[in-house]
């Protein structure tokens, strides 16, 4: 290869390097994906399909896909039962977004990254149903026999699997040691 060919060759990127994403870039794609595919699945569930006309359906055994309109957070804790009480959450779940992505917009690691934008979408499309429903619209019901768990939507797995890559992420992470920080992986 001539001189020329080869500096032409190191200055132009490699394919591979163009596809290499940023930790920030990826955040913001698990973000928009979470959202998008949390709002699609219960715009279908509710319009589409008309799932309050045909619950429950029994997927199996342990599963069922219900319509449960849930006014509150988690469990229905803090229940919003008035347009000031409808706000308040909203706006608490705009501030925790505004937080986690300014969190988002710092990382430099790709597994936070993935996590922040999971919580970020997921935290989007409750805040989404809140705004045009009055109320988290949930789906998703595991029980068995007597015991029952909550009823929740895509925009919980999101924010329950972003959460999990945190903590493993955190754990993952080698201790500091008295002398310095964290030693590099080999």
């Amino acid at each position: 290869m001539s001189g020329r060919d080869e500096s032409a060759a190191l200055a132009a990127p490699s394919r591979a390097s163009k596809l290499v994403m940023s930790p920030r870039s990826l955040g913001v794609l698990a973000a928009v994906a979470a959202l998008v595919l949390d709002q699609a699945n219960k715009l279908w569930l509710i319009f589409g399909y008309d799932i309050a006309a045909h619950q429950p359906v029994r997927l199996t055994p342990f599963f069922d896909v219900v319509f449960a309109k849930n006014p509150g957070i988690s469990y229905s804790l803090f229940s919003a039962q008035s347009a000031a009480g409808r706000w308040a959450l909203f706006g608490l779940a705009i501030a925790a977004t505004a937080l986690l992505a300014i969190w988002l917009w710092r990382t430099r690691t790709k597994l936070t990254a993935l996590g922040l934008g999971l919580i970020i979408g997921g935290a989007l499309g409750n805040a989404c149903d809140r705004l045009a429903y009055g109320y988290v619209a949930d789906f998703y019901h595991f029980h068995v026999e007597r015991f029952s768990w909550y009823v929740f939507n895509l925009a919980d797995v999101a924010i329950c699997a972003g959460v999990a890559l945190l903590l493993l992420e955190s754990l993952a992470k080698p201790a500091a040691t008295k002398d310095g920080p964290p030693s590099e992986p080999h």
